[in-house]
């Protein structure tokens, strides 16, 4: 039985290939009658030309094959995300690039629409977002958007239009853009932007937006225009200690940030190096508090910061500090290894907790003068305001401290680490004391927060929250025009750019005018003042900082007293002269 059914598989077997060979031999006596060009004259030239053909078809039905699944490959990935102007992909795989011409641009016009889903009736289409360049360093472009002027010892800058752009965060995505301005970004009224709308200065996509109602999808990119005031920083020159090709090393006067953060943009130091020095393409090694002054360290190429990156993970730098601390210091060295733990990011506020970040650092008392210790501090770590932190541990908070120096930490100021609140509560009640003492802006704050526009408490946070959020103008304490003064439109500034407003004034103009500020035979009247600032004010008809006059800051409000006098390696150091109010003789006004 087994033996017939063994022999009855192999008789179905050939009865398959014999049909086979039938339909194929079939195929070929067709294609034979129906080509000319094939001459059969004996049988093995029929055999020759019979397994020609068979070969071929088999041939083509291979490649056919292959194409097929390159298709199929090709289409998935354009599924996953295609570009909207890369060429189209024939039924074979290959690309057509025979579009020349006007079809070529009508082609171009709907291919986003052959890439993945097609978009239904109505739908918007919303294009790939862009690669961004990260070493890209700020330029001429950058530094032409406006320029300095002095007053009153002060560093200003003129008011100007500025671009905030961001692509559409996730917990944006389905929502109208109205909601979105509505709910996160309070510092202007609903009102402000429908008038913005009207003025085309919030765009999609590079598209001016006629209604906020409209939804906004993933990658869609925002643009939001406005114009833009800075708070003055203090008037003494930038000074160059070291230029040697590898390094710059500069002597940071305070209130001056180092690089563009929140309000300040020009006013920083990169900006001024780039409009005043020309030097530009700078790598920040360290950072220096914005109240902060004394020796800043930056490389001049990739190679000289990485070797400096690498001393700074293995400290190997040695960095000292001198400060002027209220009362009278310990004579002996203080050691203080408390950790320090980040309370808010948004304000930059720090406590010692336990659960903080190891840190150490040495003080030792150079002077007393009854009233007020200077103080040499040796950081041995590098944590977020840790001198200042460590010294209001000890019970000595720097003096003109905005933070760690406020009444708002109880009557002792969290001497000891006793807080006796809540971060929560310690950050209002921070926040609630500048406020009523009209000094919001020494701490820092969002423009939202400054200007009394916030909707909801302050909350602390975990994690760093950065600025790239925000498109909005951020508020300033700048001077404000006046109705004369400000008479050209936005579109003529941005398009023809006054030569007065662009032109950077030289570290000669400067120190002049500072040394004017001191002696009155060489000073310049407020009028001849109130007439440069006329030629070079735009006022704009929906800024809110145009129609508010600010007082000036004193230099109180510039200076905290904490200055680093040195920076030493295994092979360089680079130092500053002390301070005036260093002087073991000086007394605060």
């Amino acid at each position: 039985m087994a033996c017939f059914t063994c022999v009855k598989g192999k008789v179905a077997g050939l009865n398959v290939l014999l049909c086979v060979g039938k339909r194929e031999n079939s195929r070929f006596l067709r294609h034979l009658y129906r080509n000319t060009n094939v001459r059969v004259k004996t049988l093995g030239t029929l055999r020759t030309a019979q397994v020609s053909f068979i070969n071929l078809n088999f041939s083509k039905q291979q490649s056919y094959t292959a194409a097929r699944a390159m298709d199929t490959k090709d289409a998935t990935a354009e599924e996953d995300g295609c570009d909207a102007d890369s060429a189209v992909r024939t039924n074979r795989g290959k690309r057509k690039n025979e579009e020349t011409g006007e079809a070529a641009k009508q082609g171009n016009r709907k291919k986003h629409k052959k890439c993945g889903k097609q978009l239904r009736a109505g739908e918007r289409y919303v294009p790939p977002p862009q690669k961004r360049n990260p070493g890209v360093s700020f330029s001429q472009e950058h530094f032409a958007e406006t320029s300095y002027y002095f007053e009153g010892g002060l560093r200003k800058v003129y008011p100007y239009y500025f671009d905030f752009t961001t692509y559409c965060k996730g917990r944006w995505i389905g929502k109208t853009l109205l909601e979105v301005f509505k709910s996160e970004f309070r510092a202007e009224s609903l009102d402000y932007y429908n008038k913005a709308v009207k003025e085309g200065r919030i765009k999609l996509n590079e598209t001016p937006v006629d209604d906020l109602n409209i939804i906004l999808k993933n990658n869609d990119f925002m643009r939001n225009t406005v114009h833009r005031h800075e708070p003055p920083v203090s008037g003494r020159p930038l000074e160059v200690l070291v230029d040697d090709g590898e390094v710059v090393v500069v002597d940071k006067p305070a209130s001056l940030p180092v690089h563009p953060c929140g309000r300040y943009r020009h006013n920083t130091v990169i900006f001024v190096l780039g409009k005043e020095k020309g030097l530009t393409g700078l790598h920040t090694v360290h950072r220096l508090d914005r109240l902060t002054s004394g020796v800043l360290l930056f490389a001049r190429t990739l190679e000289v910061s990485k070797k400096l990156d690498a001393m700074v993970r293995e400290r190997q730098l040695e960095k000292e500090y001198v400060c002027r601390v209220e009362g009278e210091f310990p004579e002996s060295e203080v050691v203080c290894e408390e950790p320090i733990l980040v309370v808010s990011f948004r304000v930059g506020l720090c406590r010692v907790d336990p659960k903080g970040k190891e840190s150490r650092t040495v003080f030792q008392r150079l002077s007393y003068n009854g009233r007020s210790s200077v103080v040499r501090c040796l950081p041995l770590t590098g944590r977020t305001h840790q001198i200042r932190v460590h010294l209001q541990f000890l019970g000595f908070p720097i003096l003109s401290d905005p933070i760690y120096g406020s009444s708002a930490w109880g009557p002792n100021r969290a001497k000891g680490g006793l807080v006796g609140m809540s971060d929560e509560e310690l950050l209002e009640a921070l926040i609630e004391e500048h406020r009523s003492k009209e000094s919001l802006h020494l701490l820092d704050l969002p423009h939202e927060e400054v200007s009394g526009k916030q909707g909801r408490k302050t909350e602390c946070i975990d994690g760093a929250q950065g600025h790239s959020d925000q498109i909005i103008a951020p508020e300033s304490s700048g001077v404000a025009c006046d109705d004369i003064s400000c008479k050209l439109t936005q579109e003529k500034v941005k398009a023809e750019g006054s030569q007065e407003l662009h032109k950077s004034t030289s570290s000669a103009e400067i120190e002049g005018e500072l040394n004017g500020a001191h002696k009155e035979k060489d000073s310049v009247s407020d009028e001849d003042s109130r007439t440069a600032k006329s030629n070079a004010f735009v006022r704009d008809n929906l800024c809110g900082e145009c129609k508010i006059v600010r007082p000036d800051p004193t230099e109180k409000d510039f200076i905290m007293y904490l200055h680093a006098v040195r920076y030493k390696g295994p092979d360089f150091e680079y130092s500053t002269q002390m301070p005036d109010w260093a002087k073991e003789d000086w007394l605060q006004d």
